[in-house]
């Protein structure tokens, strides 16, 4: 629709239907055929697109599989929403793996890591598969501020957030009493065999003074073992903060940082897909077409953010239940290439 609109060209599978459905419409609201049809401006004489503008396609607000679509196609769940239950739902190929690695790493021997994707990219999904591991060993300490703004996190409020998570003690007043009392109980539960990891997510938000005080933090220490590992998570800005020839005066913390960046699956599309819905009772072959699946591909590929391929998981989501919206909706048995191609 959105299309046909934009372009005053009608879909090519229902070309006749819309055409009618639409005259049909302006008849009931008064406006005559020939003032709804224009002429489409040539392509040489049509506005450049915006190099920064996204489609609408690869938005990143969740899509809602409409119930005509879950009866068309068999499905009792939405594959796509509240899908992941537990680590066994979550689609790993070799770069997640990875990056997942990295991180239980850090986690476990307190380096410092600072994980970078796009909007979608499943940063958060991995966080959670994470958190989930350590809680089920029980020897690692997980501190997470809890401030929603990262731009106005503090060093102060990282102390805070230190000794809230890991004692019940009441943080002290003065910066110098919260840093003593930090290393303090670090110490303590060290010698105990505890360990600890402090993630904040939204990373890029931080500012360069508080960046700076995470190097303080990370270098507290008992003989040749670091008491605190960090882990930083954020949008692709966080590579930026990270680059020494941008903010040289942060080279001492981005010296140590290791940073791994989530690829997008742009091999892996198939395979997703097929995991996403064998995991909910569901035969990718009845829903979409290996032609389909391939169209998806090059369309996320080649349509580009400012940071490269769109072949993200929260975006392929999207895109996928679109498709199974408007395939529904036309009566067609499957999602194929005339499907995608009309989104």
């Amino acid at each position: 629709m959105h299309k046909a609109v934009s372009t005053n060209i009608p879909p090519k599978r229902t070309a006749r239907r819309f055409i009618e459905s639409v005259q049909g419409y302006l008849k009931t609201i008064g406006i005559e055929e020939e003032m709804a049809w224009s002429t489409v401006a040539p392509a040489d004489q049509a506005p450049a697109p915006q190099l920064n503008q996204q489609p609408e396609d690869m938005a990143l607000e969740n899509q809602m599989l409409t119930q005509e679509a879950m009866k068309h196609f068999k499905l009792f769940r939405n594959p796509f929403i509240n899908d992941i239950r537990d680590s066994r739902d979550v689609y790993l190929n070799e770069d997640a793996r990875y990056v997942l690695a990295a991180m239980k790493d850090v986690a476990r021997n307190q380096g410092i890591l600072a994980v970078v994707g796009d909007s979608g990219a499943g940063k958060s999904v991995l966080r959670r598969m994470l958190l989930d591991d350590l809680h089920k060993d029980g020897d690692v300490t997980i501190i997470q501020p809890k401030i929603i703004d990262k731009s106005r996190a503090t060093a102060a409020g990282i102390c805070d957030a230190i000794i809230d998570d890991i004692s019940s003690e009441t943080p002290k007043r003065s910066m110098e009493a919260k840093a003593r009392q930090v290393e303090r109980l670090l110490m303590g539960a060290f010698k105990g065999g505890q360990r600890h990891v402090l993630i904040i997510e939204e990373a890029h938000d931080l500012t360069v003074p508080v960046m700076k005080y995470l190097k303080r933090f990370w270098e507290l220490e008992d003989g040749f073992s670091k008491l605190l590992g960090i882990l930083l998570i954020g949008q692709t800005e966080l590579s930026d903060r990270l680059d020494e020839r941008r903010h040289y005066e942060l080279r001492e913390f981005i010296r140590r940082c290791m940073v791994v960046v989530m690829s997008p699956m742009d091999h892996d599309l198939d395979k997703y897909l097929t995991h996403k819905f064998e995991h909910n009772g569901a035969d990718i072959t009845k829903i979409m077409t290996p032609e389909a699946i391939l169209e998806m591909n090059q369309r996320l590929r080649t349509r580009r953010s400012v940071s490269g391929s769109m072949v993200y998981p929260q975006v392929i989501n999207n895109l996928t239940t679109r498709a199974m919206n408007l395939a529904a909706s036309l009566g067609e048995d499957v999602v194929s290439v005339d499907i995608i191609r009309e989104l």
